[in-house]
């Protein structure tokens, strides 16, 4: 089954966020803890709580993950995931809301959750990381706005396709 067929018949079940703090020419990566995704590196971000928007989201993670409170953020674009194999996703689908987050008031510290460390852009550890994240990131870090979809296979962590199309500069 191909995006298209799957972005026909699929609803958004899922919302989360993707938050990066940039600084000259470095980002802030997160090493995860524990939970979905332990032992990779990653923005900062999380579920969508009841009634909240994605931006008040993307500032209360921020907050609970390293420890600092957003000042600015600027939107960076959507990731959609479909999910190939599991049955409980067949017909549902998951969207990320990206940031980019430029000024924030305290300094990163670690959480239960997160361990951040600065990494300059052009040493990002994508071996460490997502494997959709190399087909997007470096896009969002030079300020371009993406929308973007995966087919995923989770049962053996591989994508099966992706779109990743730039909409506009930020």
């Amino acid at each position: 089954m191909k995006i298209v067929e799957h972005r026909k018949n699929t609803k958004v079940i899922k919302e989360m966020t993707l938050g990066f703090l940039i600084k000259e020419d470095k980002v802030l990566l997160a090493m995860k803890k524990r939970g979905f995704g332990v032992g990779k590196w990653n923005g900062v971000g999380g579920k969508l709580e009841m009634n909240e928007d994605p931006e008040s989201a993307m500032k209360r993670e921020a907050y609970e993950e390293i420890c600092i409170k957003v000042l600015s953020l600027r939107t960076a674009g959507t990731i959609t995931f479909y999910d190939f194999e599991n049955v409980e996703y067949k017909k549902n689908a998951s969207k990320v809301y990206l940031y980019l987050i430029d000024k924030w008031e305290g300094t990163p510290k670690e959480s239960e959750e997160m361990k951040p460390k600065w990494f300059n852009i052009n040493s990002i550890p994508f071996e460490n990381m997502w494997d959709d994240d190399k087909y997007w990131l470096k896009l969002v870090l030079s300020g371009k706005s993406i929308t973007s979809e995966f087919l995923i296979d989770e049962t053996k962590n591989k994508i099966i396709e992706h779109i990743v199309k730039v909409k506009r500069h930020i």
